[in-house]
């Protein structure tokens, strides 16, 4: 993808010449109507001026003396009598605007005879006018506006033209005018406009530095000032920031959990290898169950690191009931090895909405955790129901409970309750908080008054806390 600057530098540059052109079209196109009207009014004027000079009954003399005043160096003016042109007197020639050439004048009597012509149409007349008005009139290779006006009172049509390369020239003038001062400052422009992007664009330049400068370990909100438009982005870095370094706090506490948590009964194996070899034949017993113990501590490990790492999760309806007898089935040779009972009572037909698989590890915790800490000959009840407005389940065991000073601790990680003759890694529990937040499930852990632990699951308006 181009650089922000790149595409704003030539963006803004070709926008700086399509306005230039545009802007210099409108000028001239403009310019062009509005000089034709005001020539238009112009020659109406004069129209007006050389009409009151028209008068019946004019004499050779009188237009002679028009012709005199119209005559100029290399472009004499001519009048008629009787169709015969006659001599001018040289002596007042003028040309006061070298321009004057492009005006032109021409006098006809009513039926059409030519009387005088002088400016540009010195070489040859004119049509003869044929109607009053302005119109644009094709002579000796040029173009002319004229205006034509027939006197009443002389009874004389007079004719004034100006030749389309003067009204041209006053355009292209006018025209050029506007366009030598912007393109004069548009080298000036494209500077500005540089200096503009570069002091405009900083702020990101800035806030890219602070970010490519950082320690990897350096997890500290970025405080550098921006924009309006930039705060977002921040923020979002900063969200980032604080996301990542709970993921690397998660990892870190979790390898330092892991290998704390693994170091004992490692060190408790090797003892206890160390005894069988050394004759001890009840120390291979001791070693297998080191040896469970810490196969179950893997598996916790290897599922909670799972979580930890798992961001999405697949929501379907769930048949709950046919979830909970799936488990005790799988877990009924536990139960049945310790004489246990393991009992679903009440069992609604529940529908919840969440992930099959989560439920399933969840509620098979509290269902393993439940067994391992019921003695033998005991009993762990599941029950299932609903009201209006949730659904809930109950797992309740006939064993120790918890000491209520630890109920509210002992789901973290690697905490166990304080009857350490259990096998467990601490991390059942931890687990099952973990799954019931992402499954948005309310968990509730109380001890029963007659004995033993309640662990109770709502969906619904509570587990939407």
């Amino acid at each position: 993808m181009t650089s922000i600057r790149r595409y704003l530098s030539r963006s803004l540059a070709l926008t700086f010449v399509i306005v230039t052109l545009t802007t210099v079209t409108a000028a001239y196109l403009i310019t062009d109507h509005e000089l034709e009207e005001m020539l238009d009014a112009e020659l109406g004027l004069s129209g007006r001026i050389v009409s009151s000079l028209l008068k019946p009954g004019m004499t050779s003399d009188d237009l002679q003396r028009i012709a005199e005043r119209l005559h100029q160096p290399d472009q004499p003016a001519r009048f008629y009598r009787d169709g015969e042109e006659q001599a001018i007197s040289r002596e007042r020639a003028r040309r006061y605007h070298p321009e004057e050439r492009k005006l032109a004048i021409g006098i006809w009597e009513r039926e059409g005879e030519l009387r005088l012509i002088g400016g540009g149409w010195h070489d040859a007349a004119p049509p003869f006018p044929e109607r009053q008005g302005y119109e644009w009139l094709e002579h000796e290779g040029h173009r002319w506006r004229v205006l034509s006006v027939f006197d009443d009172d002389s009874d004389y049509w007079l004719r004034i033209g100006v030749r389309k390369d003067f009204h041209q020239a006053l355009v292209e003038q006018v025209t050029l005018n506007h366009l030598v001062p912007m393109v004069l400052l548009l080298p000036l422009l494209l500077w500005v406009m540089m200096r503009i992007i570069r002091r405009g664009l900083r702020p990101i330049t800035t806030l890219s530095a602070q970010v490519e400068a950082r320690h990897e370990r350096d997890m500290s909100p970025i405080d550098t000032p921006v924009p309006q438009e930039l705060s977002a982005l921040r923020e979002s870095v900063n969200g980032f920031i604080v996301r990542l370094g709970d993921a690397l706090e998660r990892e870190r506490r979790f390898t330092a959990d892991a290998a704390h948590e693994l170091r004992t009964p490692l060190a408790a194996l090797k003892i206890q290898l160390d005894n069988a070899m050394a004759g001890e034949h009840e120390a291979l017993y001791k070693a297998y169950g080191g040896i469970e113990r810490l196969q179950r501590v893997v598996e916790q490990l290897l599922i909670l690191a799972q979580l930890d790492r798992q961001s999405e999760m697949t929501d379907t309806h769930v048949d709950l009931y046919a979830l909970v007898m799936e488990l005790a089935a799988e877990l009924w040779p536990l139960a049945e090895v310790n004489d246990q009972t393991l009992q679903v009572s009440d069992a609604a037909r529940l529908h919840v909405t969440g992930d099959a698989t989560e439920l399933g590890i969840l509620i098979r915790n509290l269902l393993d955790n439940a067994l391992r800490y019921t003695p033998e000959g005991g009993r762990v009840d599941v029950t299932l129901g609903s009201t209006d407005d949730r659904q809930w389940m109950t797992i309740r065991d006939t064993g120790p409970g918890v000491p209520e000073e630890l109920l509210g601790v002992i789901t973290d990680r690697f905490r166990r309750a304080s009857d350490q003759r259990i096998s467990g890694s601490g991390l059942g529990l931890a687990i099952v908080v973990e799954l019931a937040r992402r499954q948005r499930v309310y968990l509730t852990l109380t001890n029963r008054s007659q004995g033993g632990l309640e662990a109770r699951l709502d969906w619904g308006d509570s587990g939407d806390q």
